[in-house]
C-alpha cells in the first residue's frame, strides 16, 4: 500500500533533519569518491543502517509522540523504508557504481600499459 505524500507533514523538524542527513550522505559519497577506504567504511555504515531499519521502525512506532505529530510507523515498515532505507540504498548503489567504474578504468589503463610494453619489446627485438 502506497502512502499519499499529502498526508505527510514534511515541515516536521525530524523529517527535515532526515532530509538533511540524506543530502549530507550523498555529498559525502561524491566528496570521498577518491578515497577508497573511506568509502568502504561509509558503505558498511549505510548498509548497517538499512539493516537496522526494522528495529528503528519498532522503536519509532513506540515513541512517535515524543518527536512527531502523527504515527507514520506501521507494522509493515513502509514509511521507514521509503524515507530512510531507499535513499541509503540508492547511495550504496552509487558507491558500488563508482567502484565498478574505477575498476574498469584501472583495468583499461593496465591493459594499455601491457600493450605498450609488448610493442616496445617487439621493437627492441627488431632493432637487435
Amino acid at each position: 500500500m502506497w502512502m499519499k505524500t499529502d498526508t505527510i507533514q514534511w515541515s516536521e523538524s525530524w523529517l527535515i533533519g532526515l532530509l538533511v542527513f540524506h543530502v549530507v550522505c550523498f555529498l559525502t559519497t561524491f566528496l570521498t569518491s577518491r578515497f577508497y577506504r573511506l568509502q568502504i567504511c561509509q558503505f558498511l555504515v549505510m548498509v548497517s543502517m538499512v539493516y537496522s531499519a526494522e528495529y528503528l521502525n519498532e522503536v519509532a512506532a513506540k515513541n512517535w509522540r515524543t518527536f512527531s505529530k502523527f504515527q507514520y510507523f506501521d507494522s509493515n515498515g513502509m514509511f521507514i523504508s521509503l524515507v530512510y532505507s531507499v535513499p541509503l540504498l540508492l547511495n550504496t548503489i552509487i558507491i558500488v557504481a563508482l567502484w565498478v567504474y574505477r575498476t574498469f578504468f584501472t583495468m583499461t589503463e593496465l591493459k594499455t600499459l601491457q600493450l605498450k610494453r609488448k610493442a616496445r619489446r617487439e621493437q627492441n627485438k627488431k632493432a637487435d
